[in-house]
């Protein structure tokens, strides 16, 4: 059922501006869930939109299967209706004159296979999405989430070979969302489908991807596993645009990276950068330790620091801190805040999850 899906260098200029999706590369296996991640004009959509076929490639390839399904440069383009794809949308496209079965029945009626045969996958899937108990009820009597769960099994009834998802989350609500998510993953995985899910949420793309690609301004600026992409950012964007909010000029030395007031940081080196190179250490703020005054005066990069202000968030307490000679951010977990404004503590920056990047 499942297929591999290969983009080779593939790009998509319209008529004014940079290009929208410039020389992107990357393959999805049989099975897997790949994520593209990025802010909104980031090319993400128009990569899927080309691998539906809703938009044709300028250049590049796209396979699915093992068949090439897009060449502009050979003048191949197969349409969306012959590349055996799945898509579920933003907003739910559902019929709402039809029922649950009616809708998720119709793409097996459109391709005329027999009623039992029909009856039997549209029972197979409705029971995989959780919806059974509403066979016969009207969508326009369904929440939300229902009917975004009837989008998605109409996409997965006639076992496509990719599943295309464009933001299906987005237009309900935020509990709704953090629910489905889950929900969306563990369907996915159980119908055994190749699946490329595009989002601008992060939460969304941890939780669902087995990798994740980041893009920006059309270029993938880097594809991992989740915990690879959030431990070892490539460039400086991927690790701002996955939460990382301290950046730290400095000088790189032998010993680590030298700081204006004097300190020196230790970090993971990167080969990217060199000795005497003017750089930026990227620090997560929940990477950060916070410890009572004349705790940890010890430990490898321990700076004193000042709190400036807590925000207490329920189960986390945000703070802002002033070390080294700038404002950081620091996050920690629990539901009583630990630090007060104006208290005196130290600050731990772990070296093994301190980014270096160039200037």
């Amino acid at each position: 059922m499942s297929a591999e899906l290969i983009v080779s260098h593939l790009r998509k200029q319209f008529l004014v501006g940079r290009p929208a999706v410039d020389d992107v590369s990357f393959r999805v296996a049989a099975g897997e869930i790949v994520v593209l991640l990025g802010p909104s004009g980031c090319g993400k959509t128009t990569t899927l939109r080309c691998i539906a076929g809703l938009e044709q490639p300028t250049g590049g390839t796209i396979s699915i299967g093992g068949e090439e399904v897009a060449a502009p440069e050979r003048g191949l383009h197969v349409p969306p209706r012959l590349r055996n794809i799945g898509m579920v949308f933003q907003s739910y496209a559902v019929w709402p004159h039809m029922t649950v079965t009616q809708n998720v029945a119709y793409p097996l009626r459109h391709r005329k296979l027999p009623r039992a045969e029909i009856e039997q996958k549209v029972a197979r899937v409705l029971d995989l999405v959780g919806l059974s108990e509403y066979a016969a009820r009207p969508v326009t009597q369904l929440s939300g989430g229902q009917m975004q769960r009837v989008a998605l099994a109409r996409a997965l009834v006639y076992e496509p070979r990719i599943l295309l998802l464009d933001e299906p989350l987005s237009n309900l609500d935020a509990k709704l969302r953090l629910r489905l998510r889950d929900e969306l993953r563990r369907i996915i995985k159980e119908a055994k489908v190749t699946a490329l899910y595009v989002t601008h949420d992060q939460s969304e793309a941890v939780v669902l991807g087995d990798r994740i690609g980041v893009m920006e301004n059309g270029k993938l600026m880097q594809m991992s596993p989740p915990v690879e992409l959030y431990n070892k950012p490539e460039n400086l964007f991927v690790a701002n645009f996955t939460g990382v909010s301290n950046l730290l000029k400095g000088k790189l030395g032998a010993d680590g990276v030298a700081l204006p007031g004097g300190e020196t940081l230790r970090v993971a080196q990167r080969p990217s950068v060199h000795a005497g190179d003017t750089v930026v250490v990227a620090v997560r703020p929940e990477n950060i330790l916070l410890h009572a005054n004349g705790d940890a005066s010890g430990a490898v990069n321990s700076f004193p620091g000042r709190v400036i202000e807590g925000h207490f968030h329920g189960t986390q307490t945000i703070y802002a801190i002033e070390t080294l000679g700038h404002r950081v951010e620091a996050i920690e977990l629990g539901t009583v805040p630990r630090f007060a404004a104006q208290d005196q503590i130290r600050v731990v920056i772990p070296p093994d999850h301190s980014w270096v990047f160039p200037q």
